[in-house]
């Protein structure tokens, strides 16, 4: 016959009230936070027909041989790395790049799996990034993807991107596209030292 548990109450109840304590105390000097964020996207895209000479800031790297390489062809994937400006110009303050991966990934061409990160170099949050994932269809006027995280000041980010051409230049294929970011995060997270030493 095996023996009995005897669980103590008044023991349970102090380690409850321990590991309380404990967690309360990770968790000093760190506020959850709501940040908005309104930046502009220089997209300058290469792709078929596209006049030679430019300086290109969305490049397709591969896709289905034999195929057309091009947003709308199922497949195709691009690297990006467009300059993030405060304003609509282009010779306004920079921010930072949007730096990713996009994918064609419907068969009708009109959803793109964007996997990029905004990565900040302004005063206010450089060294910070927000890592943004999700499917954008080019037909709707403003596109959704999620913030599933970030580094920096946007350590545990959680929230939503949207974005919406504002400009289209076809000759040029120059695109402005306007990105709005809504975020919660935490501040002044410490980091903790995990050295062997």
């Amino acid at each position: 016959m095996a023996p009995k548990s005897h669980k103590n109450p008044t023991k349970l109840f102090l380690q409850c009230l321990l590991a309380m304590f404990l967690c309360s105390q990770s968790s000093q000097g760190t506020e959850l936070k709501e940040t908005f964020i309104t930046v502009y996207l220089q997209d300058r895209s290469a792709g078929p027909g596209t006049p030679g000479g430019l300086n290109y800031t969305v490049v397709p790297v591969t896709g289905i041989p034999g195929k057309l390489w091009a947003f709308n062809s199922f497949g195709t994937i691009y690297s990006g790395d467009d300059p993030l400006t405060e304003g609509r110009d282009e010779g306004s303050a920079p921010v930072g790049r949007m730096q990713g991966i996009f994918v064609t990934a419907s068969l009708d061409g009109t959803i793109v799996q964007i996997s990029a990160s905004l990565v900040f170099t302004n005063k206010k949050y450089n060294g910070s990034t927000l890592e943004l994932q999700g499917a954008s269809s080019y037909l709707n006027t403003v596109r959704e993807v999620a913030v599933v995280g970030g580094t920096g000041k946007f350590r545990y980010a959680r929230g939503f991107a949207t974005f919406e051409t504002i400009y289209y230049e076809a000759s040029t294929v120059y695109c402005l596209i306007q990105c709005n970011v809504t975020v919660q995060h935490y501040e002044n997270l410490s980091t903790k030292d995990y050295s062997l030493i």
